[in-house]
C-alpha cells in the first residue's frame, strides 16, 4: 500500500480506508501546513487549520469529481479555513517577505533595489499595509492564486481583484522606498 498514487488514495478513502486517509495526510500535511502559516502566522492555529482542513476533506470527498485534484481541493479547504480564522479574529500578524522578489520581477520604471533592504525593514513595510492588501499579496504572489481563483475565494469582483492587488503593489513599492 505504500506505493499507491493520490488517485488510489481517494478511492480508498471514500471507502473510508483509515490507513489510506493516514497515507494521504503524511503526503499532504507538510504543505497544508505551510499554506496556513503563511496566512495565520502562528504555528498552533496553522495546525488547527490543517486538521480542520483534512477533516472536511475526508468528510466531503464524495463531493470530489476528480481524485486527481485532491491536492489542489484541499489546498483550497486550507486556504478557506485560515482566511475564516483571520476574519473571525482581525489576526493582524501576516508577513508576506517573499512576495517582494516576486513584485520586483513585475515593476515598472520604479524599481526598488530590493537587495539593499534589510529583511526587518521588508517585514515592517508589510505589517504596515492594509489587511486587504496583505491577504492578496499573499494569495496571489505567494500561494501562486490567479486573480479568477482570488474572486472565487474571496468573493470580490474581478475588477476589484486586480485594482486591490495593484494598489496593494504600489503601496508596498511606497513604503519600501523610505528603506532604499
Amino acid at each position: 500500500m505504500t506505493n499507491l498514487t493520490t488517485i488510489q488514495l481517494v478511492n480508498l478513502c471514500k471507502k473510508q480506508d483509515r490507513k489510506a486517509q493516514m497515507m494521504l495526510y503524511n503526503n499532504y500535511c507538510d504543505a497544508m501546513f505551510n499554506v496556513s502559516f503563511r496566512i495565520v502566522q502562528d504555528i498552533y492555529v496553522a495546525e488547527d487549520m490543517m486538521q480542520e482542513a483534512f477533516i472536511k476533506a475526508f468528510q466531503q470527498l464524495e463531493k470530489l469529481n476528480e481524485p486527481k485534484t485532491f491536492g489542489s481541493w484541499l489546498k483550497r479547504i486550507v486556504v478557506n479555513n485560515s482566511l475564516n480564522y483571520l476574519q473571525k479574529n482581525k489576526n493582524d500578524n501576516l508577513q508576506l517577505d517573499d512576495v517582494l522578489y516576486k513584485i520586483e520581477g513585475d515593476s515598472s520604471e520604479d524599481d526598488i533595489d530590493v537587495a539593499s533592504i534589510r529583511a526587518s525593514e521588508i517585514v515592517e513595510a508589510i505589517q504596515e499595509l492594509k489587511e486587504n492588501y496583505r491577504l492578496l499579496l499573499n494569495l496571489h504572489y505567494v500561494e501562486g492564486y490567479d486573480y479568477e481563483e482570488i474572486v472565487e475565494i474571496t468573493g470580490l469582483s474581478y475588477a476589484n481583484c486586480r485594482t486591490t492587488i495593484s494598489r496593494a503593489k504600489e503601496s508596498l513599492k511606497s513604503k519600501l522606498k523610505q528603506y532604499a
